[in-house]
């Protein structure tokens, strides 16, 4: 680790991961550990404890996917505004800590909807800040490697999480409770670590900006980041939650439900694998292409878990290519928004990226829960694959020449 900036240097080697993002990566490895405990029991426990429909599921899981886009682009604008993206962020886990707090005592639906509401809320208040300081700290050469670095980190904790969720539910039958108080722990190391440890980083006060240009909603509304959110937007319409994916490998797998946390340890462990040298391969070949090539594996995904019945080979491969998607898009559409904007709006941009995936994802999850509904899950899984076989060439027409945009930028 190393406070210098990475990139190349002189001898055409790369420099080391700058230390805020090492650091930023533990403390999302922490709150993922939180956060991916519960996610992990959640959709079982709604709907085999509580007994919710697959409609009712879909509307958590739409809330899950979604509110946090109601305050992404906030988050963005107070860490810009503020030049201190760090507090802003601080501000957002603290919330999410609270969040676990809540937990702990809350029953039925409209509590559940409640505590799941206000730990999107954080998530997206912390969200664009933290990625505004990796893309602050690191050269544009290098932004697709650092992210995946971070994105590794971040995926560790979000597969120690299920694991320890599945190990508490293996040793105490029933123990969510027990599952929601480890959660809260590892919830307040995070905030702790972030306030304690990572530098109060002022990327305008370090670029010397005067104050006439510190920060206009113009910079935003750039022509290349628009193009970005529109084929954000078509392609996130198209993803289908993880929740839904496993409740329909086990509707076709018939295994014990004990076992539902570990589909989650499965595809963070292929996310955490491939994570950076995706990242790498995205600034070799270009951040757009790959976020658009990385849902060619969620279609493969998709093909596996309809055809899971078949066996455990292909639900193996459907957590390994549901892994693989994530990690080619989730740390890239960041790396990518951040470099189509002005320094003084980054956190912005990627908010804005950030709030049209949200969204769209949102709405898929309610869309997928009704098909689910009303056609079954491997017809529900077939449709939007067909779609998705469509939408793919055509956000990679729409995506042509953003790259080089971004370079120059």
């Amino acid at each position: 680790m190393s406070d210098r900036p990475g990139g190349k240097d002189r001898t055409g080697t790369r420099g080391p991961i700058p230390r805020i993002v090492i650091t930023l990566g533990f403390v999302s490895l922490l709150t993922d550990v939180s956060s991916e405990a519960v996610s992990a029991v959640l959709p079982l426990y709604l709907t085999a404890v509580l007994g919710l429909s697959t409609i009712a599921y879909g509307f958590v899981d739409g809330l899950y996917q979604g509110v946090s886009a109601l305050v992404r682009i906030a988050g963005g604008w107070a860490a810009d505004r503020s030049d201190h993206p760090k507090w802003v962020a601080v501000v957002g886990y603290g919330l999410s800590c609270v969040a676990r707090v809540a937990l702990l005592f809350a029953s039925g639906l409209g509590a559940i909807s409640a505590v799941v509401t206000a730990d999107r809320i954080g998530k997206g208040l912390r969200t664009a800040p933290r990625d505004a300081m990796i893309s602050a700290a690191t050269p544009t050469a290098d932004l697709g490697r650092a992210f995946g670095v971070h994105r590794t980190l971040d995926t560790v904790g979000a597969a120690l999480g299920p694991l320890i969720a599945f190990t508490i539910l293996w040793l105490i039958p029933d123990g969510y409770l027990t599952v929601f108080i480890v959660s809260l722990a590892f919830a307040v190391l995070g905030v702790a670590l972030l306030g304690l440890l990572v530098p109060d980083e002022r990327p305008r006060e370090r670029l010397e900006v005067a104050p006439a240009r510190r920060f206009r909603w113009a910079d935003v509304a750039d022509p290349r980041l628009t193009r970005l959110l529109l084929v954000a937007g078509l392609l996130g319409l198209l993803t289908v939650g993880d929740g839904f994916l496993y409740l329909a490998l086990i509707d076709q797998q018939d295994f014990d439900a004990t076992w539902f946390p570990l589909l989650y340890v499965g595809t963070n462990t292929a996310f955490l694998i491939l994570a950076t040298p995706l990242g790498a391969l995205a600034d070799r070949i270009g951040r757009a292409r790959m976020l658009v090539l990385g849902h060619a594996a969620l279609l493969g995904a998709y093909a596996s878990v309809a055809l899971a019945s078949g066996g455990t080979t292909f639900t193996l491969l459907a957590l390994v290519l549901l892994g693989t998607f994530y990690a080619a898009t989730d740390g890239v559409i960041a790396a990518l928004a951040g470099r189509l904007v002005a320094p003084t709006v980054r956190a912005s941009g990627i908010a804005s990226a950030q709030t049209v995936v949200a969204l769209a994802r949102l709405l898929s999850s309610f869309g997928f829960g009704v098909l689910w509904y009303a056609v079954g899950p491997q017809t529900a899984l077939l449709v939007v694959g067909a779609a998705l076989v469509v939408a793919v060439p055509v956000a990679l027409r729409l995506m042509n020449g953003l790259d080089a945009s971004a370079d120059t930028a």
